[in-house]
C-alpha cells in the first residue's frame, strides 16, 4: 500500500482560512520569537498553507528571502496572492520527498504540519537535509488531547452521538507528535543538536455560536470533513448539543477557549 503524504482533508483555501488560518497567524508570532528568528540567507516555511507564516516571516525580516512549499495546490495558489514579496516564492511539494538540493536552506520552520504527516520522521529528515550545517529547524504542533479546546469540545460531543465520530476522535487524539515531549523527542532522534521544547498558547476566539459552528460545518480539515458526510437528521442532533455546550447556560455571545501548541528548535550538526 503506498504511503499518503497528508492526512489533512484538503478541499480549498477559502474553507481553510475559514477553519484554521486565524488561529495560525496568531501563533505565528509567538513560533518565531521562540524560534530565534535571523534575519538573513534562504528560508523554507516547510508546509505553508495559505502563507500565515511566510507573511510574518516577511515582516521580522529585510533581506531573507522565503520559500512556502505546500501539497495542496490550492493554499499555495491562495498564498501566491495573499503574500506578494520579490523576497517570496511559494511551490507546490511534498514534505517527505523534497525537490531541494542538500543544505539549500539557513533556517527552516514548520507550523501545525508535521502531525498530519504519517511518516514524520522521513519528513523531519528532509526537513534536516535541506538545512545548512549549523541552521535551525523549528515546528510546531497542536497539543491535542489537552491543549487545542474547541476541537476537543467538538470530538467529544459527537463521539456522543455517533460511532463513526468516535473512531475519528480516537484517531484524532494520536495523532504523532502531539503529546508531551514527543516533538522534542524526534528532533532528538534526528541527531539535531541544542534542541529546545516548549509550549505556546494564544485564545481561539469566537464571536458567537455561530462563529463558532460555521467553520466546523464549512471550513477544511477533519472535522468539517466528518460533518459534510454526515446526513441532515444526525447534522442537526451534533449542531444542537455543540451550541448547548457552547452556551453553557448562559446567553449566547462571545467565547474564548485556551489553544495550546508544541514547539521546539534545534540546530543541524555542524560536519567534524
Amino acid at each position: 500500500m503506498t504511503q499518503v503524504s497528508s492526512t489533512f482533508a484538503a478541499t480549498g483555501a477559502e474553507s481553510y482560512e475559514l477553519m484554521m488560518g486565524r488561529w495560525g497567524r496568531r501563533l505565528a508570532g509567538p513560533f518565531l520569537d521562540f524560534s530565534d528568528l535571523m534575519d538573513d540567507g534562504k528560508i523554507l516555511d516547510a508546509g505553508c498553507g495559505t502563507g500565515a507564516l511566510t507573511a510574518e516571516l516577511l515582516q521580522r525580516t529585510t533581506v531573507a528571502e522565503v520559500t512556502g512549499v505546500d501539497i495542496a495546490e490550492a493554499y499555495v495558489a491562495y498564498a501566491r496572492q495573499a503574500v506578494k514579496s520579490p523576497r517570496v516564492n511559494f511551490e507546490v511539494g511534498d514534505l517527505t520527498a523534497l525537490n531541494y538540493p542538500d543544505c539549500a536552506f539557513d533556517q527552516v520552520f514548520s507550523q501545525l504540519v508535521l502531525l498530519f504527516v504519517p511518516d514524520f520522521e522521513q519528513a523531519i529528515r528532509e526537513l534536516n537535509r535541506v538545512t545548512k550545517p549549523g541552521g535551525r529547524i523549528s515546528a510546531t504542533t497542536w497539543d491535542i488531547i489537552g491543549g487545542f479546546v474547541f476541537n476537543r469540545i467538538f470530538w467529544d460531543v459527537a463521539a456522543m452521538l455517533d460511532p463513526e465520530a468516535e473512531k475519528l476522535r480516537q484517531r484524532a487524539f494520536s495523532r504523532p507528535l502531539t503529546r508531551p515531549n514527543e516533538l522534542a523527542q524526534a528532533w532528538l532522534n534526528a541527531g539535531m543538536k541544542e534542541v529546545r521544547s516548549g509550549e505556546i498558547t494564544i485564545r481561539t476566539e469566537f464571536l458567537s455560536f455561530d462563529d463558532f459552528w460555521k467553520p466546523l460545518a464549512e471550513g477544511d480539515g477533519p472535522i468539517p470533513a466528518y460533518v459534510q458526510q454526515t446526513d441532515d437528521t444526525l447534522r442537526s442532533k451534533i449542531e444542537g448539543a455543540l451550541r448547548r455546550a457552547y452556551l453553557g447556560g448562559d446567553n449566547d455571545g462571545p467565547r474564548s477557549y485556551v489553544g495550546t501548541a508544541w514547539v521546539v528548535s534545534g540546530l543541524k550538526p555542524v560536519e567534524a
